[in-house]
């Protein structure tokens, strides 16, 4: 999929993920281009999937979530059907932010956040109780070294082309 991309589709993405309220004009300034085809390559990037949605990043703990747990979880059963029941319970509960289906032991880990250790533990009953957990594991974050929610673009940039279409 990134074999499609050249130089300044990647300069789009490295960008728009640095400041998602870039304007257009702006951004093609730059990446080096007019912001007609800028425009073209950004809905281009969007339709393939490249870019998946804009949004703001917000603190947690400025807006009161003080706690951060991940959670292991272990199904008793690892058939299709069980695995995506499982989904579809993490989908419908806000504490849980980010949901990974993992291989090895553990089956999938959650990142959470909650208020308080009183919603959260209330939140962890209600977890271990839903169809198929076998068990559920919780590690606290006390601290984090590093937050980065973007994609590593400048590790891509020396392996795209020099040449594409201006779109």
């Amino acid at each position: 999929m990134s074999k499609n991309l050249d130089e300044i589709d990647l300069k789009i993405l490295s960008e728009i993920q640095a400041d998602g309220r870039i304007t257009n004009v702006e951004l093609a300034k730059r990446v080096g281009i007019s912001p007609p085809p800028c425009l073209r390559r950004v809905r281009a990037l969007e339709e393939a999937g490249y870019i998946q949605g804009y949004r703001g990043l917000l603190d947690p703990r400025r807006l009161g979530f003080d706690v951060t747990v991940f959670a292991s979880v272990h199904l008793s059963s690892q058939a299709d059907a069980d695995l995506r029941a499982f989904e579809e319970f993490v989908r419908a509960e806000p504490l849980v932010r980010e949901c990974w289906m993992l291989s090895g032991e553990v089956d999938f880990i959650l990142k959470c956040v909650a208020p308080d250790m009183a919603t959260f533990q209330d939140f962890v009953t209600h977890l271990t109780a839903a169809p198929h957990v076998r068990n559920v594991r919780t590690s606290l974050v006390l601290h984090s070294s590093k937050y980065e929610a973007a994609v590593p673009l400048d590790l891509k940039a020396a392996d795209a082309p020099l040449s594409h279409d201006q779109r």
